[in-house]
């Protein structure tokens, strides 16, 4: 798992500048879900979900500041109680408290919420004022190492080190389940020099939409720009292709890593029987619509890149049936022999791959910072139907108009299929009464943590320091 990869920045998904050999060659061995989403589109609780294989209204992880503690059972924790070895390697953002128990056998270089509990800020949900720090992400895009970029590095060693251990099992081992997760492409948008400069180097297009008088305006997306003003520190077009450079630049570094880690599997003989996924705990807007950062409905922010190979899986086989990361807790358990997850809403991944069909809706969620009502995501077939609890909902068709050029909320042509996906939506959840049950936990966190004054003399969290650095509040 990387973090925030932009699920069209591929170059299997024919991205025209971005080069992404070691992904590439996986998806070309394997299959590819060109439809995949996140539970949630930002870090904290789409990790709960991925963990639990559940989606965020199941399960109550709501927010930056209300992370996963494994009260709630997970993939990790069913396969350790039935004898395999799960390790994970790398950041997890849960709740990381003494006590707490999320499931693996071992946790190694993890990196959880700040202080155990983490954005708290972002648990404001009304009269919600601009966040301090949005002008890292232009100031701090260029060539460099970061914190993020050495710990990824460590993490792709100490998985090459797992990697060469296991390469000589016990005659009568289980199955085992290795959890690799790095930072990168994640911001700050410092990338390694020699990709940095390759990338600046380029003629980069501006992002999709980007100019002022281009940009589609919504009330949703208004506000989260408003409150999270990384755009208002992007002064030229140069700013913006700095960015776009310090990304990608990133995006090729994390390949690498990831191309380190298979290529020892690869070396030790384990690839042969091991079932690979590749996938991002969210996307990033990256500049589309004059908006960065994730915490959006559209799908360079709540889409996620999905490869699954390995044994039994076709190669080079593009799939276009909308998946979830809910699939991915049922295809690690069944992969392994384990028992199954209890009320997991997913469904197998190596299944769909084959041409199953779905038994579960695919929905994202989110309930976050710079947002005053809840926003959720439904697919119904090539329909994208996006409804807010207190903003006009919007309508895609998604395989006329991939890019989500036209909404057709407003479009009389479309009232039908508007009225029937939200039909739909309520057949698996009541908007509203999330929204309420969302923001009852968080009032009840808030006040914990001295009230709404104290949240904001906190400061914000530009973003979760790895292991043994320090935070970087404003």
């Amino acid at each position: 798992m990387s973090d925030e990869h932009n699920p069209h920045f591929l170059g299997c998904a024919g991205h025209p500048f971005i080069q992404t050999p070691h992904l590439d060659a996986l998806a070309a061995q394997g299959t590819r879900f060109t439809q995949a989403y996140t539970t949630s589109p930002i870090c904290v609780p789409a990790r709960a979900g991925f963990a639990t294989g559940r989606y965020v209204h199941e399960i109550g992880f709501w927010d930056n500041a209300d992370a996963y503690d494994g009260s709630v059972p997970s993939w990790h924790h069913v396969l350790r109680d039935a004898g395999h070895e799960a390790v994970s390697i790398g950041k997890l953002h849960f709740r990381g408290r003494p006590g707490d128990d999320h499931g693996f056998s071992r946790e190694i270089l993890p990196m959880h919420i700040i202080d155990g509990i983490g954005d708290v800020k972002g648990l404001v949900r009304e009269n919600i004022p601009v966040r301090k720090g949005g002008d890292k992400m232009a100031k701090l895009a260029g060539p460099g190492e970061s914190t993020y970029t050495r710990y990824d590095r460590q993490i792709g060693l100490a998985a090459c080190e797992f990697l060469r251990r296991q390469a000589q099992p016990a005659p009568d081992a289980k199955p085992w389940v290795l959890f690799v997760s790095m930072v990168a492409p994640h911001f700050p948008l410092t990338a390694p020099e020699g990709w940095y400069d390759h990338y600046a180097a380029l003629d980069l297009p501006l992002p999709k939409l980007y100019q002022q008088d281009r940009r589609p305006h919504h009330p949703f997306t208004d506000e989260y720009g408003r409150v999270v003003d990384y755009g208002s520190h992007f002064h030229s077009d140069d700013d913006v292709r700095r960015a776009i450079a310090g990304y990608s630049g990133l995006v090729s570094f994390m390949d690498e890593r990831m191309g380190q880690v298979l290529a020892t599997l690869t070396a030790t003989g384990l690839a042969s029987n091991t079932l690979v996924i590749y996938t991002s705990d969210h996307g990033d807007n990256l500049g589309a619509r004059g908006l960065w950062g994730k915490s959006t409905l559209y799908e360079e922010s709540a889409g996620v890149p999905l490869i699954l190979a390995g044994p039994g899986i076709d190669a080079g086989k593009a799939v276009r049936t909308p998946v979830s990361h809910v699939d991915c807790a049922v295809t690690i358990l069944e992969a392994a022999g384990a028992p199954a997850l209890p009320r997991a809403s997913g469904h197998s991944l190596v299944d769909l791959a084959h041409g199953g069909t779905p038994s579960r809706p695919v929905i994202s969620e989110y309930h976050a910072i710079g947002s005053t009502g809840g926003a959720t995501l439904y697919r119904h077939g090539p329909w994208k139907y996006c409804h807010y609890t207190d903003k006009p909902v919007q309508l895609f068709n998604l395989d006329d108009d991939p890019q989500e050029l036209h909404d057709r909320a407003a479009d009389p042509a479309a009232r039908d299929m508007l009225q029937r996906c939200a039909a739909a939506l309520r057949t698996h959840l009541d908007p509203v009464d999330v929204d309420r049950r969302a923001k009852q936990r968080q009032q009840a966190l808030l006040a914990s943590y001295g009230g709404r004054e104290a949240a904001l003399a906190r400061g914000d969290l530009g973003f979760t320091p790895a292991p043994g650095t320090a935070p970087a509040f404003n």
